[in-house]
């Protein structure tokens, strides 16, 4: 399970190092897509081949789960991290997620997001009193 927030630098080759306690379960592979809120998505090889087998009910004649489906596998990259725990972000990904030298890495239990570290700020003070405040029923029921 992935969880906490970590903020490791993006380096001038666009490598960004894991945490640590993740390599291992990173090391059989990973992908990499563009996620949801312009930031990153980190998938450990069977979320990605989960989440794949389910984009495959998407109905080809609605435009907007064709627009998911290409951008989705699209923007996907495949890596294994390096001897040091690093991977590579393509110019698209950093382009899309807004990414700068300082990023933040965060846990979404299944997976990981990569942020630039403006943007999670940001994201995290508009979101603050949704989380401080859950209004709907489902998230209500979780505690």
């Amino acid at each position: 399970m992935f969880t906490g927030t970590y903020t490791p630098k993006l380096d001038d080759k666009g490598r960004l190092t894991l945490p640590a306690k993740y390599r291992e379960e990173l090391a059989g592979g990973l992908t990499i897509t563009k996620g949801q809120d312009r930031s990153l998505t980190v998938y450990p090889k069977a979320e990605f081949e989960r989440i794949a087998e389910r984009a495959d009910a998407i109905e080809w004649t609605d435009p907007a789960g064709r627009a998911f489906y290409r951008n989705f596998f699209a923007s996907s990259d495949d890596q294994r991290p390096d001897s040091q725990g690093r991977i590579t972000l393509s110019a698209d990904h950093r382009r899309y997620a807004g990414l700068s030298k300082e990023c933040v890495v965060v846990g979404s239990r299944r997976f990981l997001e990569i942020w630039d570290a403006e943007a999670w700020e940001a994201y995290q003070t508009q979101h603050e009193e949704d989380y401080a405040q859950p209004q709907s029923e489902s998230l209500k029921a979780i505690f």
